[in-house]
């Protein structure tokens, strides 16, 4: 039967029809899902009274009433102790950390001293200067000026001389220990960072042992970010090419982004009065970011969905007679 087998005939035919199952199988099997499902984020979209009417949309980032506020220190030095979290809340003035300050310390003693020093100098040429004066003065009262010899009385005049240029110069002494305890007094001060506001403390960059340097720059963490979080504000940025149709001073719709079916009204607060370059985003494949917009400050009612820093989707009306445009 081996020797009847054709392989143009048979074999040859049998293989490609083999291959043909096997490359059907294989375009099948690699065909994408072309099921439908609901989609995990709904799209943001204006509810209430602007769902029918024109209006013109945004997206921000929600930031403190205060703008978030980086905390960072006057001098260099080791962190001796950190005294708040993120999450708390400060009033004006409590301390956030401090700065080793053994070193302003010691000036400042060694101020102390030079002051007791100066005083002493002091007491010494008051009484010496007394005492001259009060014999140049019974040398001067005499009756009989031959009673004295004309040495004498130059002596007590000069005596009486070194006295006073001691005694200023102890008081100039004074005055410089003084002067550089107050500076070692401010220095130490310095090194006690205290809340400039009272808000809530946001992140903390530091730990106690860490050496904090005034010389990081521009790019460097802020050691404490902090900010007035009651209220909230949200920042919106309104593409120039929409501000004209822009109803400013009404109140807006606000949506957490992903989350379009939680929404609040928000009050207007103000508009930025410069238009500036677009840095918040939206991550949509068809958004522009060679555009200036306009910064719209809104104040979010008291609410457990926003969060600093989360980004929002912002509808707001458009103004009487502008014609309707969708968002995009």
């Amino acid at each position: 039967m081996l020797r009847n087998l054709s392989f143009a005939r048979q074999i040859l035919p049998a293989l490609a029809l083999i291959g043909l199952a096997i490359a059907a199988w294989l375009i099948l099997a690699g065909l994408p899902d072309r099921s439908t499902a609901e989609p995990t984020e709904q799209p943001p979209k204006a509810v209430g009274e602007l769902a029918g009417k024109a209006r013109v949309a945004g997206a921000g980032i929600v930031e403190p009433a205060s703008e978030i506020i980086d905390i960072g220190s006057a001098l260099s030095g080791l962190v001796t102790d950190v005294r708040v979290r993120p999450g708390d809340r400060v009033a004006k003035g409590d301390v956030l950390f401090t700065v080793d300050a053994r070193a302003a310390q010691a000036s400042l003693a060694q101020s102390n001293a030079a002051i007791a020093e100066a005083r002493a100098a002091i007491a010494e040429a008051s009484a010496a200067q007394s005492t001259a004066r009060q014999q140049l003065a019974l040398y001067r009262g005499l009756a009989d000026p031959a009673a004295v010899s004309r040495s004498e009385v130059i002596r007590a005049e000069g005596e009486e001389a070194a006295a006073t240029t001691r005694l200023a110069l102890a008081r100039a002494r004074l005055s410089s220990a003084q002067a550089a305890a107050a500076a070692a007094r401010t220095e130490i001060e310095r090194l006690v960072v205290r809340a400039p506001i009272a808000g809530e403390i946001l992140a903390v960059n530091i730990r106690s042992g860490e050496f904090v340097s005034t010389q990081g720059g521009g790019n460097a963490t802020p050691f404490i970010q902090m900010g007035e979080t009651n209220p909230l504000h949200v920042r919106v940025d309104i593409d120039e090419n929409e501000v004209s149709r822009l109803a400013i001073g009404e109140p807006a719709v606000i949506s957490p982004r992903g989350a379009a079916e939680l929404h609040v009204k928000a009050t207007f607060v103000r508009a930025e009065p410069q238009v500036v370059p677009k840095r918040s985003l939206t991550n949509s494949a068809a958004e522009r970011v060679d555009v200036r917009v306009l910064q719209l400050i809104y104040a979010l009612p008291p609410s457990d969905a926003f969060r600093v820093g989360q980004q929002i989707d912002a509808f707001i009306p458009a103004k009487a007679g502008a014609p309707a445009k969708t968002e995009g």
